[in-house]
């Protein structure tokens, strides 16, 4: 635990049933019924008080527990419109997608507020977004690359932050987006409130926290590692990739059940295999998302899994963190994560907003050990389900899977002692130590005739 922690225990403050005794302005009060929520979470209402005051705050939180509105709400209850340029709230998160999610998000919680709200993000034209910034927002959202890009480039400033909220901070900094988010602190103005929310607390998490925070306050709620009781877990034990394949096509084929599945995977190339592997059978209710698609694509795919023109979704684990889909009824792990923690961040996609939720575990022999360690982490065994019997178990086994063979070199070795060369070197080839430069003996040059020289050398045998 980082020096100088302050933590807030749950006893400590008399539980809010409802976003009324927040005291939130009537019309967050108004967005927050069209939202349809009825009652604050935990999360929710134990950071309200602590952000408004001012403090630093670190909130540790499982993913699927209201994260992003618990920030949102105390930091919306004091701001007001201006005319300024540069915004007074920057909101920092690790990927695209979480961007446009949180700008949404936000634009529904201040409906009935002047505020402006704006996104930028890596991967599309800095200049438009130099165009947007310029014209000025009260609350920034970016991913640390393309701020810093911004900040670079003149067209913004942070000398006017005086809210700084990181999102999945535990993301950013397994992405890489340490040297980035301590650049950022270089440059905002030492007088602010820094609110860091994350689902796991690492060693570089606490760095963090160490190096730029000032005696934060901790609230922890629903640690990464307590499974949600509203999710129910099993797992199969399954012989290789395309025995997998044929296993979760034998599940998605009842459509009354898995309604709307997140199939996630180890890899993008497993992505890309698994879904060409259904193509055949559910083209038209399947789409893909990973780092090596367009943003459009992603866009379009996550915006059309949502809505629910498809009915499943392949993703690696960049949306295993932060994004929130409605009505997700079963979260397939058609990979065990090698870290549990990314398990937990997957089940979380199912079951938010305390509802009920499903997930199906599949694992082979090697990923024996990685389901152990899940287990271990979340102190509960995953229920186990016999392998349906009308299941064809594949023999065939793609490249990662296979052994691997290394060459034996058969020639045989060249002996040092072989012998001469086969012909003896002309005497012209042969080369002799001359004893270095000084010993050689300088060659003598005739002096060069002259055109007279040749001219008389001509009359010369004329006569």
């Amino acid at each position: 635990m980082p020096k100088g922690f302050y933590t807030l225990l749950l006893s400590q403050i008399p539980h809010m049933n409802t976003f009324k005794n927040l005291n939130l302005s009537k019309q967050l009060i108004k967005a927050i019924e069209d939202l349809g929520f009825k009652e604050p979470t935990p999360i929710q209402s134990e950071s309200y008080s602590v952000i408004r005051s001012g403090k630093d705050v670190v909130g540790i939180a499982q993913t699927g527990t209201g994260k992003s509105l618990a920030y949102m709400l105390p930091l919306l209850q004091d701001l007001k419109f201006s005319n300024q340029v540069n915004p007074g709230i920057l909101i920092l998160v690790p990927t695209r997608e979480l961007v446009l999610q949180v700008v949404e998000q936000l634009e529904r919680v201040t409906k009935y507020m002047s505020i402006r709200t704006v996104g930028v993000f890596g991967g599309t034209n800095i200049n438009t977004q130099k165009i947007t910034v310029a014209a000025g927002a009260e609350i920034l959202v970016a991913t640390p690359g393309r701020l810093y890009d911004l900040v670079l480039s003149g067209v913004l400033q942070l000398k006017a932050i005086k809210k700084l909220v990181i999102d999945e901070v535990d993301v950013m900094l397994d992405l890489g987006f340490r040297y980035q988010l301590t650049n950022i602190f270089e440059l905002l103005p030492n007088r602010r409130q820094n609110i860091m929310f994350s689902a796991t607390m690492t060693d570089e998490v606490d760095a963090l926290i160490d190096d730029f925070f000032i005696i934060p306050t901790k609230i922890s709620i629903a640690l990464s590692g307590t499974p949600l009781d509203n999710i129910e877990q099993q797992c199969y034990e399954v012989r290789n990739f395309y025995t997998k394949v044929n296993l979760l096509k034998h599940l998605i084929s009842d459509r009354d059940e898995f309604q709307k599945v997140i199939v996630f995977v180890s890899n993008k190339k497993i992505a890309d295999k698994l879904f060409e592997a259904l193509q055949d059978y559910y083209e038209a209710e399947c789409c893909i998302i990973h780092s090596n698609k367009s943003q459009n694509y992603r866009i379009r795919s996550i915006k059309q899994f949502d809505e629910g023109k498809f009915r499943i979704i392949v993703a690696t684990d960049i949306m295993a963190r932060g994004l929130d889909m409605d009505m997700i009824t079963h979260v397939i792990n058609f990979d065990t994560p090698n870290y549990p923690e990314n398990y937990m961040h997957r089940i979380g996609r199912s079951g938010r907003a305390k509802q009920a939720g499903k997930s199906i575990l599949f694992y082979t022999e090697k990923e024996a050990a990685f389901k152990m360690a899940i287990e271990s982490l979340m102190s509960y065994k995953i229920p186990m389900v016999n392998f349906p019997v009308d299941v064809e178990i594949s023999q065939e086994r793609i490249a990662e899977e296979r052994p691997k063979h290394f060459e034996i070199n058969t020639h045989k070795p060249i002996k040092n002692d072989s012998g001469a060369a086969f012909h003896e070197k002309k005497e012209k080839n042969l080369k002799f130590n001359q004893g270095g430069s000084y010993l050689r003996k300088a060659k003598k040059y005739k002096k060069p005739k002259t055109r007279g020289d040749k001219n008389y050398n001509l009359r010369t045998k004329k006569k």
